[in-house]
Order: C-alpha cells, then sequence, then structure tokens
C-alpha cells in the first residue's frame, strides 16, 4: 500500500465534510446526558468532487486511478494542482489531510461518468478519509 498522487485536475465543484469524532452519548432517565470521546482523531471525513466537461481522456485518468487504488489497497494524495485547486490555503490544508490527522483519501464509490459530447464527459468522484491503522 502507498501513496497515489491525484490526476492534476481541478475540480469545478467540491463538498467536503471533516469528518466526525468518535464518541456515544448516555442520556439518564432523568434527561442528564454524558458524553464520551473515544479518541481524539477525526474520522470517515467526505470529499466529493465533480470535473464538468472535461476531456474523455482525462475522464479516464480518474478511472485509471480508481482502479490502481482499489486493487492495491493503495491511498490517494493532494496537492495545490489537483482536488485541491481553487480552495484557500486554510481550506486546501484540511482537504490534503496535512497536519498529522491521520486520515487517507480512498474511493467510497466508483466514479461516476456522463458523456456532454462525443470526447467530452463529466466526472463525478466520492472520496472518504479514514484513519489508517498502520
Amino acid at each position: 500500500m502507498a501513496a497515489v498522487a491525484f490526476p492534476a485536475l481541478a475540480p469545478t465543484g467540491r463538498r467536503y465534510s471533516p469528518g466526525r469524532y468518535a464518541q456515544g452519548e448516555f442520556k439518564a432517565l432523568n434527561g442528564a446526558t454524558t458524553t464520551l470521546r473515544y479518541g481524539n482523531r477525526r474520522s470517515d471525513a467526505e470529499l466529493d468532487l465533480t470535473f464538468a466537461n472535461i476531456s474523455d481522456a482525462n475522464a479516464a485518468a480518474l478511472l485509471s486511478l480508481y482502479e490502481r487504488t482499489m486493487v492495491a489497497g493503495d491511498w490517494i494524495t493532494f496537492t495545490g494542482v489537483d482536488g485541491a485547486a481553487g480552495a484557500g490555503s486554510a481550506l486546501a490544508a484540511y482537504i490534503r489531510e496535512v497536519g498529522g490527522s491521520g486520515l487517507r483519501w480512498r474511493f467510497s464509490e466508483p466514479p461516476g461518468v456522463d458523456s456532454v459530447v462525443p470526447g467530452r464527459s463529466s466526472v463525478s468522484v466520492r472520496l472518504v478519509g479514514q484513519l489508517d491503522p498502520n
């Protein structure tokens, strides 16, 4: 298992959720609530990327990334010229998961490819950031 760089494609749309901290809430009969935090790291972050009207060659690059990472169990890394492109530096740091979060981006489902016109497609990519035990 190794890190694989995301293709140098800037998304036309992005949705990001930083994930949750593992915790449980317990409610007593009198209504008092106690919250127990089970760790100090986030997990299950979500990143949805949309690439509208890109060349079929770029769409194939995203499909190839899916195949490569799923077969080998690899994870995806971002730089400033790909999935994090267009985001301000503070937000891009979250998307890139720098700063020791321990999250590794992996596909949560296969990419969706919609043909626009011959030679052009729109692609949607859904990723999940999970803590890696290694």
